[in-house]
């Protein structure tokens, strides 16, 4: 499955600031003021109540000026084109510089006693919300904003080879799960991605880092990784403290999985492709990343407990549903809990094919382009099982911009950006045979009985926990850059070699020291935080149990559906509403009772699997 992203509200709102406020805070105490003479920023005096009217302007102006922003942005990625990367360069430079001088002047304001809670808490949003932080110094913010869109354009338009023809992105990664293929094919495929998507982008990458490093240090953080773990209501080193503690909770889980796929491989390609001991070869995985493997399953499926009884690629087939079909199935989940209908835009304005006349950016997200009422996916669906989990992750997304639409405009976010990506994998793991009978996708009889539960939640690991470092390791990685642990001469090295720390994953090919496989993954070059799909693939365990509590559920928790359950519509709704106008604490425990994110009712999910693969892999060495 390709991992979604969303279209943050925060990345639009800086959009909108650049078009309605002065370029930088303009007046600071003793340059010019005489004794006694009030300081100010952007005209606003430096006290609580300039505060809290720099506040309530600086939303207004946001909430009437973010649409053009986002609709630049929109084109830009449905039609990559000269003309549209400059449009999208221009209001991105706009967007960096202005956006950075409202953060300055919130710190300003921050530092008062007295303050409003609300104010204090959308004064400390404005800090940490900028994506792409440019320090004011001249030119510096179209700088930023042109290296962005230039590398967000080398992204869409990369290609890589097979059998020595170029092939697109997306199809690319649709034939890395093509089991059909060899791995000499598989090993050019990934060997010409890495190199020649990634390598050009370095240069431009690096000093990309310089200049958001910069920025946030104006904004008084350490480097830019520490401000990126400051968004989540605790300090920069509990936050990363935090996701290892995690991560350590579930790891038994992955390492299990790790030695099962490895023998499995073995046995398949043998000692000259896959060793039975050491890394697993990157990309024998079925993805491009190796960051979620459910396109071998076939291949390492158990005999009778490995058949699950059907393919939801197949039903999608013999159902014959369109894309736009199987996105109203997505839409079908969330009505049956009480959520009204998408908009008519919805359908109007999306992207659900790839045109054929033009370049686009394939990789899906959700937008929400003017004030909750005009949302959009932007997709390149093909009818495959990935891609219809991937329409339900999006529309997510959707349901949580329409709900937290009743928020101030600074509020209109997720508790934090894990939620926002959690919600539509809740929904997801609701996707059951029960479910699937439920929408007459399959028959009654044709429901895997108990015995096939095994082969059910080995194929959701094999998704599931195995994105579980990859999806650590990203910003872990990048951390390193702006904290300065990994220079330029070590981002393939360093990069190369936290894959195999975390993952256990090795590259089939040489790997250049001067070139930049980093680069070959979108959220890189697209300057896209990756902890919130590590979150996220936490919190939405959290989430389904609780839902599936609600609904009274007795029986294993991996068979649990509450479609159709309105009263878990109903408590959902409660807690997207809230938006980030609470800590992130506040909105877990409203829905689960619970404050601390955790792996354990991932663990409770898995369990029956856990004990099936540690009988498995008896006798085999665990680890590399």
């Amino acid at each position: 499955m390709k991992f979604a992203s969303v279209v943050l509200k925060t990345a639009a709102s800086a959009l909108a600031l650049t078009l309605a406020a002065p370029a930088l805070a303009d007046h600071h105490a003793g340059e010019g003021a005489s004794s006694g003479e009030i300081e100010t920023v952007d005209g606003y005096p430096v006290t609580v109540a300039g505060a809290a009217k720099f506040v309530a302007d600086t939303e207004a102006e946001m909430k009437k000026m973010w649409v053009l922003g986002g609709r630049a942005a929109w084109i830009n990625s449905t039609y990559i084109t000269d003309d549209t990367n400059a449009l999208n360069a221009y209001f991105g430079a706009i967007a960096a510089e202005t956006s950075v001088a409202k953060g300055l002047a919130a710190a300003k304001f921050a530092e008062l006693e007295g303050l409003d809670p609300d104010v204090k808490r959308k004064l400390d949003i404005l800090r940490v919300a900028l994506t792409l932080p440019a320090p004011t110094t001249a030119g510096a913010a179209e700088e930023a904003a042109s290296l962005a869109t230039s590398l967000g354009a080398a992204y869409g338009q990369g290609k890589g080879t097979l059998n020595g023809e170029e092939i697109s992105g997306s199809d690319i990664e649709a034939e890395m799960g093509n089991l059909e293929r060899t791995p000499a094919e598989l090993s050019e495929m990934w060997s010409s991605w890495h190199s020649n998507v990634g390598a050009p982008m370095k240069a431009d990458y690096v000093r990309l880092a310089e200049l958001t490093n910069a920025g946030a240090q104006e904004l008084g953080y350490a480097d830019f990784g520490a401000m990126q773990r400051s968004k989540y209501d605790m300090s920069a080193d509990q936050f990363a403290a935090e996701t290892e503690r995690m991560w350590q909770e579930v790891k038994p889980l992955y390492m299990s999985l790790h030695t099962y796929v490895r023998s499995k491989l073995n046995e398949k390609y043998g000692d000259d492709i896959q060793p039975a001991t050491g890394p697993i070869r990157a990309d024998l995985l079925g993805n491009m990343w190796a960051q979620e493997w459910g396109n071998i399953y076939p291949l390492v499926a158990p005999e009778g407990a490995g058949d699950i009884g059907y393919d939801l690629t197949s039903l999608i087939e013999e159902k014959g549903l369109s894309e736009v079909d199987m996105v109203k199935v997505g839409e079908k989940f969330f009505s049956s809990l009480g959520f009204k209908e998408l908009p008519a835009s919805f359908y109007e304005r999306s992207q659900f094919v790839k045109p054929r006349d033009r370049e686009v950016i394939c990789h899906a997200s959700a937008w929400d382009i003017e004030d909750s009422n005009d949302l959009r996916i932007k997709m390149c669906i093909k009818k495959n099982a990935d891609d219809f989990v991937t329409i339900h992750h999006e529309l997510g997304h959707n349901y949580y911009q329409r709900a937290y639409g009743v928020q101030d405009f600074l509020y209109r976010d997720s508790a934090n950006d894990g939620f926002h990506e959690a919600i539509g994998d809740m929904i997801a793991l609701s996707i059951t045979p029960e479910y699937l009978v439920q929408i007459d996708m399959l028959d009654r009889e044709d429901v895997p009985s108990a015995d096939k539960d095994i082969g059910l939640l080995l194929r959701q690991a094999m998704d599931k926990a195995a994105f579980l470092p990859f999806g650590l390791l990203m910003d872990r990685y990048r951390w390193g850059i702006f904290d300065g642990s990994t220079t330029p001469e070590e981002y393939n090295t360093d990069w190369n070699k936290l894959r195999l720390e975390y993952q256990g994953i090795t590259p089939p090919t040489e790997r250049d020291v001067d070139g930049f496989d980093p680069g070959a993954k979108y959220h890189v070059p697209g300057n896209v935080s990756y902890t919130r799909y590590f979150l996220a693939r936490l919190l939405q365990f959290q989430f389904y149990k609780a839902a599936c509590d609600k609904v009274g559920w007795e029986g294993p928790l991996h068979r649990c559906s509450f479609y159709g359950n309105e009263e878990v519509g109903k408590g959902l709704n409660e807690m997207l509403a809230m938006g980030s106008s609470k800590p992130w604490p506040d909105a877990l425990e409203a829905f689960t009772g619970e404050r601390q994110m955790s792996g354990k009712a991932m663990l409770e999910y898995f369990a029956p699997l856990k004990e099936w693969l540690d009988e498995q892999n008896e006798g085999k060495p665990q680890g590399w």
